[in-house]
């Protein structure tokens, strides 16, 4: 995005809008981190990264990937785009301590936050929660900062970010 790249005809004919993510998956189009993630997870269950349909933990599953979009994503992107004036700076630094703090009870003293093994939920916080730590918004939280190093250390996410 630095470069205007997301503002070439090529980017905007897969995200109008010039945002990322988009992911193009065959006839499948997706514009957002959330679908995107929900439909990867389902198209290649052999992954597991999702629990099964019908289980327990697949309420928790879509509870967590909806958090992070619905609460966490915001809350952050206020402190990365600098949308708040000043004087809502307080109001804004409350919201994320009390939506870092249910994500932080939430995930307790387990390594992932549903199924006891990696999920799409996973990778979707832990994406954001790595934007919070590099916005130096994650102090108070030592749990939440080693579950975000833990999981920007797997293989995946060094091949990602090296390619």
């Amino acid at each position: 995005m630095r470069r205007q790249e997301n503002t070439t005809p090529e980017s905007l004919a897969v995200h109008p809008l010039g945002e990322v993510p988009a992911l193009v998956d065959g006839e499948v189009t997706l514009l957002d981190s959330l679908s995107s993630c929900l439909h990867l997870a389902d198209r290649f269950p052999e992954r597991h990264l999702a629990p099964p349909v019908g289980s327990p933990e697949r309420g928790p599953y879509y509870g967590w990937m909806t958090f992070a979009e619905l609460h966490l994503d915001p809350a952050v992107l206020a402190f990365y785009e600098r949308t708040h004036p000043d004087e809502d700076a307080a109001k804004h630094k409350a919201r994320l301590a009390a939506v870092l703090d249910v994500i932080d009870r939430g995930l307790g003293d387990r390594e992932f936050l549903v199924g006891g093994g990696f999920s799409a939920a996973d990778i979707l916080m832990a994406s954001i929660l790595h934007l919070a730590h590099t916005l130096k918004l994650l102090d108070g939280h030592p749990r939440l900062l080693e579950y975000v190093r833990r999981l920007t250390q797997r293989p995946a996410v060094r091949r990602a970010v090296a390619g």
